[in-house]
């Protein structure tokens, strides 16, 4: 089987597998990450200044499914994740404009700063070999990976692991996804976790491209479009 083959099934079971955003949704969820990048706890009152609604169709929205499954709570309800973006410590460091945040996994990490539009500098060490793992991702692509020999584990995704909640995302699917120091810990740590795989980082961040593309297509479009103008 080809590596092109390999990777359109993958993305069929990823596409098949997370939920799809309304017009609507998606600047909803856009308008959270950004907001997250602040490093702070994100409270209503806050989302819907940014969207310009009343506060009310700010908890209306984040109540439907396809948002609520994604957002990660604290013990005062104020959201400290949304969709692999966190502002407490994980396993992931990701370091974007001066502030230091995390991602629940490291596939997070390599489609994140295309929606956020800003490079990011991410620190991960490798659960086999505790070797650090350092990759820069800009809103384009792969900037810098060190070591160079880094891959990624991966872990086909099921819908029922995204129709609960974000601890059933992080549990049943993030804590398998991670950077690895090299083929060798990778295939190690993969012989020891049953349903995981390993792909390389170029393949994860072109997943992720096209994961953005079908979530935030519109406004990455009109966001480049915007760029573009403004470097004439």
């Amino acid at each position: 089987m080809s590596n092109e083959i390999a990777l359109e099934s993958l993305w069929a079971a990823i596409d098949g597998a997370l939920p799809r955003f309304s017009a609507e949704e998606a600047r909803a969820a856009m308008a959270v990450y950004h907001e997250l990048t602040s490093g702070e706890p994100l409270e209503t009152g806050r989302l819907s200044e940014r969207l310009r609604i009343p506060s009310a169709d700010a908890v209306e929205l984040l109540a439907r499914e396809p948002l609520r499954r994604f957002a990660y709570r604290d013990e005062r309800g104020r959201m400290v994740g949304f969709g692999g973006l966190a502002i407490l410590p994980m396993h992931h460091v990701f370091a974007l404009d001066g502030r230091t945040l995390y991602t629940w996994c490291a596939w997070d990490a390599l489609f994140l700063p295309e929606i956020l539009g800003s490079a990011a500098e991410v620190t991960s060490p490798c659960p086999e070999t505790g070797r650090e793992i350092r990759v820069r991702i800009g809103p384009d692509g792969l900037e810098r990976v060190e070591p160079e020999s880094a891959v990624l584990s991966f872990l086909s995704p099921q819908a029922a692991t995204f129709d609960r909640s974000a601890a059933s995302v992080m549990a049943r699917f993030c804590h398998y996804v991670f950077f690895l120091a090299d083929r060798e810990a990778g295939e190690a740590w993969t012989a020891r976790h049953p349903g995981t795989f390993l792909c390389s980082l170029e393949d994860g961040y072109a997943l992720g491209q096209r994961l953005n593309a079908r979530n935030f297509g519109p406004a990455l479009e009109r966001r480049a479009a915007c760029e573009a103008r403004e470097a004439r």
